[in-house]
């Protein structure tokens, strides 16, 4: 049968105290252990319900203690398929969680990582055909514009090849790299110079 009481003293460092029943008589021992493990302190004059037991002395002693102004803990919550939380399973699943959670961000890290290659390609790119692509100033000037030719059996004259291979990209006309096009039909020795 249950029985009501205050907490009249409380030793926290040794985990005990002495409950005052409210019907007299005398205060009854409570240790820690049958207090709710809901993470707070008992205070001295909180109101407890509690069964009578006895202790390994033969004592008489408080169990099953309820803290009124906190009630009852909530039991252990369980899972589905009745294991408790916590278990092997639980940490296997956490361990999963983690690396599951890893994988898809060294996926987004690589994608990530493409894209910005792709879009540093592009702009290296389009500054080397801005850097090929022919002034309209000297355009106009020399009279030539770039139009799909790249060879030197397309072109007309040295002058001509030398503006192409200068101002056109993918022209094919400099075959040792030494900056005269054509020098076997058009540009001998360097008069395209």
């Amino acid at each position: 049968m249950p029985l009501i009481g205050k907490l009249r003293t409380w030793h926290d460092d040794k985990g005990f105290g002495f409950i005052a029943p409210s019907q007299g008589g005398a205060e009854i021992f409570v240790h820690i252990g049958d207090l709710p493990r809901d993470g707070s302190r008992p205070v001295v004059g909180e109101t407890l319900r509690y069964e009578l037991g006895r202790g390994e002395d033969g004592r008489p002693r408080a169990v099953r203690v309820v803290r009124l102004a906190v009630g009852t803990p909530p039991p252990p919550a369980r899972r589905l398929g009745g294991r408790p939380r916590g278990g092997s399973s639980g940490r296997l699943s956490t361990l999963l969680s983690g690396v599951l959670g890893l994988a898809v961000l060294a996926g987004v890290g690589a994608w990530g990582y493409r894209w910005f290659e792709a879009q540093s390609h592009r702009r290296h790119l389009e500054d080397q055909l801005a850097s090929v692509a022919p002034q309209p100033a000297a355009a106009a000037d020399a009279g030539f514009r770039c139009d799909g030719r790249t060879h030197c059996s397309q072109m007309k004259s040295c002058a001509e090849a030398t503006w192409f291979i200068n101002h056109c990209p993918g022209t094919q006309m400099d075959g040792n790299h030494d900056g005269v096009p054509c020098e076997q039909q058009l540009c001998t020795g360097s008069l395209g110079r």
